[in-house]
């Protein structure tokens, strides 16, 4: 059986960079694309086993809009999707509430920038393992 696929879409090559590296640590095969447009040519070519997506890029709240556009397509309805964001520390709001709504943010977990690695790897592992539950 093959290493797991993960996707990274994020606009910060810094970022992409070190989640890369951690990923492969744990021989995953990683792919990244540094917008939503690029991110969904990857999607084209190869679904992957699980996404990594950031929320803020470009104009504003780009990731958002993508998730819920893919949702929409059958091929990608189950892809695990772990979004990353640093909204709190760039505009102080956090969400309120239930952070993961399906219509609104149609994503299967939710964590800030600035996670831990550990943390970021037992996410992951997590969207993984819980990919064939239903």
């Amino acid at each position: 059986m093959s290493a797991p696929s993960i996707l990274i879409i994020d606009d910060d090559p810094d970022f992409v960079e070190v989640t890369k590296v951690l990923l492969e640590t744990k021989q995953y095969n990683v792919r990244f694309a540094y917008d939503p447009e690029e991110g969904l040519a990857r999607l084209e070519e190869e679904t992957p086993d699980a996404l990594i997506l950031d929320v803020m890029m470009g104009k504003g709240a780009e990731g958002f809009i993508f998730a819920r556009k893919i949702r929409k397509d059958p091929r990608f309805d189950k892809m695990p999707i772990l979004m990353l964001t640093s909204m709190r520390e760039q505009t102080g709001f956090d969400f309120p509430g239930q952070r993961i709504h399906s219509k609104f943010l149609p994503v299967d977990d939710y964590v800030e920038k600035g996670v831990e690695p550990q943390v970021l790897l037992e996410k992951i592992e997590q969207q993984l393992a819980g990919k064939g539950d239903d």
